[in-house]
């Protein structure tokens, strides 16, 4: 087998994204039916992409470039070398790269495993700043790395890899489908009350009866976080996770997180370590997505731990939150960015069910979230194996 240096413009076609304006600035270019991919979009993908959080309308896709399905997408700021092949259609901004491969010289996969067994972390030290680390198309051009010469070469190698990203997504919509069925059971029983035996509950002021209508305040407590001085370097890279909202995933579970902190870390910010399956909401610029841990961990200042009171479990309350997420998304407000505050979870109205519903409600729940809990877990431990044998095949030390 041969192998030889290449630069990825030598490998097919290179350009960055195209957009011009942010949402605030010209809202008329969002909300229609053209995917747009952002930097988080392929940091939280897998092998391929196919969700996205924002949308482009016609006049957006006009200012714009739609990229085809089977493009490699490259962040170059904000995550550097993030990477994610295309499996739609989509547009994306000048902070990502995309790369279509002549299918002659190379394979998408192949270059995509490229970059995250080799290049990721050459591009991070080799972009560092002293404001924020980006990556120009100039310096990535400017790189060049070997590759087998034979492009089928390429593909067993990312064949051999991908079994364990299939295995990956596989899990990964099993958990989509259980996190689904746990929400529609939530919303059958307590937004449409067509909970057990609700044929014989009369309905006493709106709600059945044996129920009480309050806020959210007065069934969980909401917890404060904090950061350790980032000067002090003994507070930090310890064995604590330390959740931001940064580390939210598609998954209801956190498991990793980007920072951690040590044990003197702890003792000097404004957070205790908090239990698994306590439930993050974040609260400051990105509101209302929530996480619950999967594992002890800290926190800072811009979230907030919830914990139930009066018997109300952790996984209804992560239901119940997440059935809520837009009243605590549209009274969110501040002078300079939006923020959830302490009040605002006084202005949540909270529907408390009987104790014998929220128990039958919680059983189930508990069984679901656990499933969803394992499959998390192994997907952690089949990154880990495959991140393992990744450089040993690309580096060509195993031949396959």
């Amino acid at each position: 087998m041969t192998w030889t240096e290449k630069s990825l413009d030598e490998l097919g076609y290179v350009s960055r994204g195209k957009s011009r304006h942010r949402p605030r600035d010209a809202a008329h270019l969002y909300g229609g039916p053209h995917p747009f991919v952002q930097t988080g979009d392929v940091k939280h993908s897998g092998l391929y992409l196919s969700e996205y959080s924002q949308t482009y309308s016609e006049a957006g896709l006009a200012q714009s470039k739609l990229w085809p399905a089977g493009t490699l997408c490259i962040t170059i700021a904000a995550n550097i070398a993030d990477t994610s092949i295309l499996a739609i259609d989509a547009c994306f901004p000048d902070s990502v790269i995309g790369f279509i491969p002549d299918p002659e010289k190379a394979d998408t996969r192949f270059i995509k495993y490229l970059f995250d067994a080799q290049l990721k972390l050459s591009f991070r030290q080799f972009t560092q700043g002293a404001a924020q680390d980006n990556l120009s198309q100039g310096k990535l051009l400017s790189l060049k790395f070997r590759i087998p010469e034979d492009v089928q070469e390429q593909k067993r190698i990312a064949d051999h890899i991908a079994v364990y990203d299939d295995l990956i997504e596989n899990n990964r919509r099993r958990i989509q489908l259980l996190e689904e069925s746990a929400r529609l059971l939530y919303r059958e029983w307590f937004v449409h009350l067509r909970f057990p035996g609700h044929e014989h509950v009369k309905i006493v002021d709106g709600v059945p009866e044996g129920w009480e209508y309050t806020s959210a305040s007065q069934v969980m407590e909401v917890l404060s976080g904090g950061t350790p001085k980032t000067t002090v370097s003994e507070y930090w890279d310890g064995e604590i996770p330390f959740f931001t909202p940064k580390d939210t995933t598609d998954c209801a579970f956190t498991h990793l997180t980007e920072k951690t902190i040590t044990e003197s870390g702890l003792l000097k910010c404004n957070s205790k370590l908090f239990p698994k399956y306590t439930v993050f909401i974040t609260a400051r610029c990105t509101v209302g997505k929530l996480s619950f841990a999967q594992r002890p961990m800290t926190m800072n200042q811009s979230c907030y731990a919830l914990i139930g009171r009066e018997k109300i479990s952790q996984q209804f309350l992560y239901c119940s939150l997440k059935s809520a997420i837009d009243q605590f998304k549209a009274r969110a407000s501040g002078a300079v960015f939006d923020a959830i505050v302490v009040d605002t979870f006084k202005q949540i109205p909270f529907l408390k069910p009987t104790e014998s519903l929220l128990n039958e409600f919680t059983t189930t729940a508990t069984s679901i979230f656990g499933q969803v809990d394992k499959l998390a877990i192994m997907n952690i431990k089949l990154s880990k194996a495959r991140d393992l044998l990744l450089p040993r095949l690309i580096n060509g030390e195993i031949i396959v």
